[in-house]
């Protein structure tokens, strides 16, 4: 299993694509598919069927699947898009902004 840099939760900013320099938050981290789900960002139209009486279908708007190497977190101290330093403590690893040196 591979592991990513983003993590449920994180804000980032889109790099590449159609929703380039968008912010939003992580839904959802697949790791096993090196893919994450974007809040807001990448949608697509999906064809829902009623599956019981009375349940409406059509046509649903919701969030696609990217590639974690198009996304860039977002540092929550300082708001700049940046790459994680790795501070090693006694009790496990601590996650470091390069700007600013901020914690989370």
């Amino acid at each position: 299993m591979e592991k990513l840099h983003v993590k449920t939760g994180d804000t980032v900013v889109i790099l590449s694509g159609k929703d380039k320099g968008k912010q939003g938050k992580v839904l959802q981290v697949s790791p096993k598919e090196g893919k994450v789900i974007v809040e807001g960002c990448n949608m697509v139209t999906k064809h829902v069927k009623p599956r019981q009486m009375g349940e409406a279908g059509g046509i649903v708007k919701a969030e696609g699947a990217l590639y974690a190497s198009k996304v860039m977190l977002v540092c929550p101290k300082c708001g700049k898009p940046t790459r994680l330093a790795h501070k090693v403590l006694e009790d496990g690893k601590m996650r470091l902004c390069k700007h600013c040196g901020e914690t989370f």
